[in-house]
């Protein structure tokens, strides 16, 4: 099954959404990008996944990054859909969604994507669509990718951590350890010699004492 690997250009796929028709790298502009996929319309886990992203979608904003959804059904169906959605995120089921959705009712973005779940299929015998996350960096590449099965929901709070970090580590040179969060100390990339992270870090680094006595764990606050 076609698939990406991180750091292939994504695909500029033009698609009907419930904002009229796109083409990906037009939608994306100079901006970060996630789309994330969703087995069906009117299913359970994803009308409480997309009520979550809507509910955050302010936090996607400040991090200069564009929201899209894809599911395999119409734009008749998502627009019918989004107000189920909004409702249950305790919005009036009139309030547009924040987001669009894109149509994907042949299933072709599916596949060519490497989203279709084997093992969860519908009433008709067809294989859904699993639950991906792809964030696309300003530069038009995969930077991360995520794949759930359709029985599982995902955690927004995890994907707002992934890209603070993508985010950050684009611009430093540095890591995000174990459990990461804003604010916390990163470590310090294995490439940079003392010297140079000297040059990078004048606020300094605290090196982690090991049994080996290898000087790998370096850390510092930004």
């Amino acid at each position: 099954m076609p698939g990406l690997l991180l750091g292939d250009v994504f695909p500029n796929f033009e698609a009907e959404t419930t904002t009229g028709r796109i083409k990906m790298h037009d939608f994306l502009g100079n901006s970060w990008g996630i789309l994330f996929s969703h087995p069906r319309d009117f299913t359970p886990v994803c009308t409480t996944e997309l009520a979550c992203a809507a509910s955050i979608s302010e936090q996607f904003r400040k991090r200069d990054v564009k929201m899209i959804a894809l599911s395999i059904d119409s734009v008749e169906d998502h627009r019918n859909w989004s107000k189920d959605v909004m409702a249950f995120a305790g919005d009036q089921a009139e309030s547009p969604l924040p987001f669009p959705i894109i149509a994907d009712d042949k299933r072709e973005l599916s596949v060519q994507l490497g989203m279709l779940d084997p093992d969860e299929r519908d009433k008709d015998g067809m294989p859904l669509t699993a639950r991906c996350v792809f964030v696309i960096g300003p530069d038009k590449k995969l930077k991360l990718s995520i794949l759930y099965p359709a029985t599982t929901g995902r955690n927004f709070d995890e994907l707002l951590r992934v890209i603070d970090s993508l985010q950050l580590t684009a611009q430093k040179k540095v890591a995000t350890p174990v459990n990461w969060k804003p604010g916390e100390k990163v470590m310090v990339i294995p490439s940079l010699s003392d010297a140079e992270a000297a040059v990078h870090f004048p606020q300094g680094m605290t090196c982690k004492e090991l049994p080996s006595g290898k000087k790998y764990l370096r850390y510092t606050q930004l």
